[in-house]
């Protein structure tokens, strides 16, 4: 590897540097303003992942507070015209909401960047310009819909229309919070829902701040309101409240079963994107430089730390040789370093716990039987932080833990196959199905391969894109329900039906006997 860059920026010169007035400890945001701090209760520490330095506290929001943030959107609800108000006029709010956002894009950036330690250039090449393209997308989208009806019984005309489902709980993931959590967000209130966005207590600044950014685009205090705190607390308050009527996740398997069970005592519609580990399987009809390519952005984007990466690569015996060869090179190459340094490529995990975790998998590997052809430390050139060494294993079998459990960080395991039947049985052979990557310049090999393989989207010669309007989702423990046009309009609506007689009824009259 090459030497990675020593020199971390700290909190204060970060501040200094995009003028950031960071909090002492970071609260709620309910009905338009700041919750109150409960001297009583110590605020979650939270560190920042480069330095370890105390970045602020977090004041975990108690179900009283739930209950606020809950009353206050069910409030914005009912009584503020938003979910019946003319498209014209909800655009109007929300396009405010997209030029507020964008005049405040570089602070929303380097917030997420110092929460969670991914590097800068990444948050502004990717996840700015999306989170705002979520709005720009589901507001337009919206004055798109319409209605149906029905004149097939000849009696009757059957109108089918759809209105918002009402008061929508997000439970937004650590690793990227802009992003995955405005997808939903954006869907929710151009279709008329108002929200409760609970943030993770990695990252709650980010959302903090873009809560408080969004108010000033002059929303009817409600629409949108943020919670703070663990899951077993803060998250399972909300889940679990009966005055929210749907919920929508992103984030870990096992949180997402809680999830489940939590919305089934209220019948709640739940949409989950939760885990994966997804198959990248390369054929020796490849491009071998594009694969390679493809190959290290689907594991190392975002340091690794997202539920979509490509962590098990399945290279064709013909090309493997020079696959590995290459890609291992080229991962040894991998700048890991301070977040807001331009040369760093990735940079550290977001917090210690997480790091820990990612480490001890390559003890867990070495244990099975396989290779560690580079990484599988910690990155040695830091006096703090939680940097690691991007990771490839070579393995034997997929039944190891580290082709089955989800790392959720920059470690790829690599596997040999004869062909792409192989392939496609060793990618299925999996408890996820959220995406897979195939590489191959040979058609009828990518249509095969695509049409049998379990997941929700499927890459060809290309990583990590997105068609908003395409669904998008996992089969089996990766999640239920779908993101995109249509299966958002599915989620966060519900449809009505009215029956009209096409002429006046001639009704039996029952009780006129005697």
């Amino acid at each position: 590897m090459l030497e990675p860059v020593k020199n971390v920026a700290s909190v204060e010169e970060v501040a200094t540097r995009f003028k950031l007035n960071l909090p002492d400890s970071v609260s709620g945001f309910v009905g338009g303003k700041q919750l109150a701090q409960d001297s009583s209760v110590a605020p979650i520490q939270h560190l920042c992942p480069a330095t370890e330095e105390l970045l602020y506290g977090v004041n975990e929001c108690s179900p009283a507070d739930v209950d606020a943030a809950v009353a206050a959107a069910r409030d914005a609800f009912d009584n503020t015209g938003w979910a019946r108000m003319a498209h014209k006029e909800r655009k109007q709010l929300l396009r405010r909401l997209i030029d507020v956002i964008d005049a405040n894009k570089e602070e929303l950036a380097a917030i997420q960047s110092l929460e969670v330690g991914m590097p800068l250039a990444g948050v502004n090449a990717m996840h700015i310009p999306r989170t705002i393209e979520n709005f720009e997308f589901f507001i337009e989208a919206a004055g798109t819909l319409g209605g149906h009806t029905y004149t097939q019984t000849g009696q009757y005309t059957s109108i089918v229309t759809r209105e918002a489902v009402g008061v929508v709980a997000l439970l937004s993931p650590w690793n990227a919070p802009l992003v995955l959590s405005s997808m939903k967000l954006a869907a929710a209130l151009a279709l008329g829902n108002t929200c409760v966005i609970k943030a993770s207590e990695y990252s709650p600044y980010s959302l903090f701040r873009f809560v408080e950014i969004m108010h000033e685009a002059d929303l009817p205090p409600g629409l949108i309101n943020l919670v703070n705190g663990r899951g077993h607390v803060t998250g399972k308050a909300l889940t679990e409240h009966p005055g929210v009527d749907v919920i929508g996740f992103v984030g870990g398997t096992e949180t997402g079963k809680a999830i489940m069970q939590s919305a089934a005592g209220g019948i709640k519609k739940v949409g989950l994107e939760l885990g994966g580990k997804s198959a990248n399987i390369v054929l020796s009809s490849a491009n071998l430089p594009s694969a390679i390519d493809g190959s290290l952005l689907a594991i190392l984007s975002g340091n690794g730390e997202q539920c979509l990466a490509g962590s098990r690569i399945l290279v064709e015996d013909e090309v493997a040789d020079e696959f590995i060869e290459s890609f291992v090179a080229r991962m040894k190459n991998v700048v890991v370093g301070d977040p807001f340094d331009a040369d760093s490529e990735i940079g550290p995990l977001a917090f210690a716990a997480h790091r820990d975790k990612v480490l001890a998998y390559a003890k867990i590997a070495e244990a099975e039987g396989a290779e560690i052809l580079c990484g599988g430390r910690a990155a040695d050139s830091f006096a703090k932080g939680y940097f690691v060494e991007p990771t490839a294993a070579l393995v034997t079998s997929n039944q190891s833990r580290v082709c089955q459990e989800e790392i959720f960080g920059p470690f790829v395991t690599i596997q040999r196959i004869r062909d792409a039947d192989e392939a496609v049985q060793i990618a299925n052979e999996s408890s996820f199905g959220l995406v897979s990557y195939i590489w191959s310049d040979d058609l009828p090999s990518v249509m095969s391969v695509a049409q049998r393989v379990k997941a929700g989207t499927v890459w060809v010669n290309t990583p990590l894109t997105r068609d908003l309007r395409a669904p998008f989702g996992g089969y089996k423990m990766s999640g239920v329900g779908r993101d995109g046009l249509h299966a958002s309009v599915d989620l966060l609506t519900e449809e009505k039906t009215m029956m009209l007689p096409n002429a006046p009824l001639k009704l039996p009259s029952l009780g006129s006997k005697r």
